[in-house]
């Protein structure tokens, strides 16, 4: 054989993806990493749930003594409750719609019919209030709508 003829060497179809600064993931600069971003993130939560929120949950009204003027029941969903109205609340809908309304200056005819699918209005009742809701489709009240946040203004 002739010293002068190099053998052809074969190419792989597959290429490696190692590199040099492949190594195992969880390195100890990783760990504190992960470690801080957690504790950073259990203490956000705490300090956002413990804030202080105006607004009270179904829960902590026990009765209708508990409502004082100021008082703010409900979300602060305003993307969802976008329409609000005010009125003295008092107990009964018409024609089975709504449980509650609010009496308006104007007459029967300005009443809003309400349900809540969120909040217990019965607690407010006799109450002047501001509400926000949703206004449904109805077929005998001129107004209805599914209150998801109420104001106490007396």
């Amino acid at each position: 054989m002739d010293k002068n003829i190099q053998t052809a060497t074969t190419v792989s179809p597959m290429h490696s993806f190692k590199t040099a600064s492949s190594g195992p993931f969880f390195t100890t600069k990783t760990i504190i990493v992960l470690g801080v971003a957690a504790i950073l993130g259990i203490a956000g939560g705490y300090f956002f749930a413990k804030k202080g929120n105006p607004v009270a949950t179904v829960a902590q009204l026990n009765s209708a003594s508990d409502v004082t003027k100021g008082m703010v029941i409900g979300a602060n969903d305003t993307s969802t409750f976008k329409d609000s109205t005010e009125g003295k609340l008092v107990e009964g809908g018409i024609s089975g719609e709504g449980q509650f309304h609010l009496v308006r200056p104007g007459g029967d005819s300005q009443n809003v019919y309400l349900t809540s699918s969120t909040i217990d209005l019965s607690k407010l009742i006799n109450h002047k209030v501001k509400v926000w809701g949703q206004t449904q489709k109805a077929q005998h009240a001129g107004w209805l709508m599914d209150v998801g946040k109420a104001e106490v203004l007396e």
